[in-house]
């Protein structure tokens, strides 16, 4: 099968029973893919399928072939994201932080400037138990609009 992974083409054989998320971590090594609950409720897992974030513990990797998958890995420490997310005090144990990214990511390629209630809904399936959400809130918003402002 092959798929495209943070940019790379990946041409590989996979068990038809490996999920998304343990290729990426356990296979590719892509650890900032985490594996919490495994049955799609904290979002640990998210990553973007062509643009869109999922949840990669509730897909098999065979699902994914001929896709593109981006992980937090992908993204860059460029993307000015990260920055924000440490700035502004978003990232406290650090375990959720990777797929509160991707998932702030995938927003924001869909939606330049969009309202709390936007950032809030877009990060409702990603569960977070040290910052409150607040902090994380703040930092994608700062984000989009200062990515807004240098358009």
């Amino acid at each position: 099968m092959s798929l495209e992974i943070n940019g790379q083409a990946v041409e590989t054989e996979v068990s038809a029973a490996l999920r998304l998320s343990g290729f990426l971590r356990d296979v590719l090594g892509l650890t900032g893919v985490k594996e919490g609950c495994c049955e799609g409720e904290c979002g640990a897992c998210t990553v973007l399928l062509d643009g869109k974030p999922i949840n990669s513990c509730l897909m098999l990797t065979l699902q994914a072939a001929g896709r593109e998958v981006t992980t937090v890995e992908g993204l860059g420490g460029s993307s000015g994201l990260q920055d924000a997310f440490l700035q502004l005090g978003a990232v406290q144990c650090g375990y959720c932080t990777p797929g509160m990214l991707v998932a702030a990511e995938g927003l924001l390629l869909d939606k330049s400037s969009p309202s709390e209630a936007e950032i809030r809904h877009a990060l409702a399936g990603n569960i977070c138990r040290c910052t409150g959400f607040e902090t994380i809130v703040r930092a994608v918003a700062a984000h989009a609009a200062a990515r807004e402002a240098a358009r």
